[in-house]
C-alpha cells in the first residue's frame, strides 16, 4: 500500500509554541520541527536500533507494545503518521498518548481512508493487500478519538482523484460521496486534549492555582462557608496575580449556577473588580440580584 506524504505540519499554526515534542516513527518530520522550534526538546521513538540524530533524544522501543518512558502530561505535541494503522487495540494507543500530553497538548496523526476509491477498486478485484492494517472511516476515527479523552478533533483531506468513470460507477452502486470522501486517500488529524477556550485557560497559571480557583468558585456557588470562601477567592486573586478577563472566563467555564454564584459574591464583597468580572462573564443580565441587576 502507498505511503503517506509527510503533511502533518500543515496543522501547526503561528499560535503553537511547543517546548517538548514527541515524534513517533516519522523521521521525515524531525528536520522541519527543529527548524520551526529551535529551542524545543525533541524526542523520537523508533524501533530502528541504528537510528541517530543530533539534538534529538531517541528511545528505541515499539510504542505499540511498550509503555513510553515519559512522565504524564510531559509533551506539548505528539506527531506521527498512521500511528493506529498496525495496532492491536487502537483505543488503548490513542488514550495512552493523551496521558502524555499536557492539558493544552495536541496529537497530530493521520489515517488511511477505507472509503477511498483505490481501496474499493482493489476489493472489487479481490486484490486487497492490507491484511494486517487497520483502515478507518472518518466517522469511526473521530468516535475513537472522542472516546479516548480528546475534546476537539480537526481533519484535513489528502486527495487522489479517481478516474471519472470509476467514481461514477461507485456512486451508482450506492457509495455516498459526502465531502468528496471517495477521493480522500488519507485524513490528517489534529486532536486536542482541551477545547480551544479551555486550553487558553489551562495555559495560564499553575495547575495548583487553577485547582484552588475551581474549588473556591464551587464553594461560593453552592454557599459553602460563603463569606470565608469569597474572601479566600480575593486573596488568591491578589496573590496569584489573576486578572478580571481570566476570572470571568474561568467562571464561564466552571460555574454552573452563575446567578446563585453572583448573588453570593455580591453579598460578601465590595471589590471594584467584581463588577468588571461579572460584566465580562455575562453579556446580558437576565436575573434579579437585588439592587444591582434586573
Amino acid at each position: 500500500m502507498e505511503e503517506i506524504k509527510p503533511s502533518l505540519t500543515e496543522f501547526i499554526t503561528g499560535e503553537d509554541f511547543f517546548k517538548r515534542i514527541l515524534v513517533v516513527e516519522s523521521e521525515a518530520y524531525l528536520a522541519e520541527l527543529r527548524e520551526r522550534f529551535p529551542t524545543a526538546e525533541i524526542f523520537f521513538v523508533t524501533t530502528d536500533e541504528e537510528f541517530t540524530c543530533p539534538d534529538v533524544k531517541v528511545s528505541v522501543l515499539d510504542y505499540r507494545e511498550e509503555r513510553l518512558p515519559f512522565a504524564e502530561e510531559f509533551f506539548d505535541a505528539i506527531i506521527g503518521d498512521l500511528t493506529l494503522e498496525v495496532v492491536t487495540n487502537p483505543q488503548d494507543i490513542a488514550a495512552g498518548f493523551s496521558t502524555y500530553l499536557k492539558q493544552t497538548g495536541v496529537w497530530l496523526t493521520s489515517f488511511r481512508n477505507i472509503r477511498h476509491w483505490k481501496v474499493l477498486e482493489r476489493l472489487m478485484r479481490g486484490a486487497f493487500g492490507g491484511i494486517v492494517s487497520r483502515l478507518y472511516t472518518r466517522t469511526e476515527f473521530e468516535r475513537l478519538l472522542y472516546a479516548s479523552f480528546y475534546k476537539e478533533v480537526l481533519l484535513l483531506p489528502l486527495k487522489k482523484n479517481a478516474p471519472p468513470e470509476l467514481l461514477e460507477r461507485l456512486i451508482t452502486c450506492g457509495f455516498d460521496n459526502f465531502d468528496d470522501d471517495l477521493q480522500t486517500e488519507f485524513w490528517l488529524v489534529r486532536a486536542s486534549r482541551s477545547m480551544p477556550e479551555l486550553a487558553l485557560l489551562k495555559s495560564m497559571f499553575t495547575p495548583e492555582v487553577r485547582a484552588d480557583l475551581s474549588r473556591l468558585l464551587h464553594r461560593i456557588e453552592y454557599g459553602i462557608a460563603t463569606e470565608d470562601s469569597v474572601q479566600r477567592f480575593w486573596r488568591l486573586f491578589d496573590a496569584a496575580g489573576l486578572f478580571t478577563d481570566y476570572a470571568a472566563a474561568f467562571i464561564r467555564s466552571v460555574v454552573v449556577h452563575r446567578e446563585r454564584f453572583y448573588i453570593n459574591m455580591l453579598k460578601h464583597s465590595s471589590r471594584t473588580e467584581l463588577d468588571k468580572i461579572i460584566a465580562e462573564a455575562e453579556s446580558l443580565y437576565d436575573f434579579d440580584t437585588g439592587d444591582r441587576f434586573h
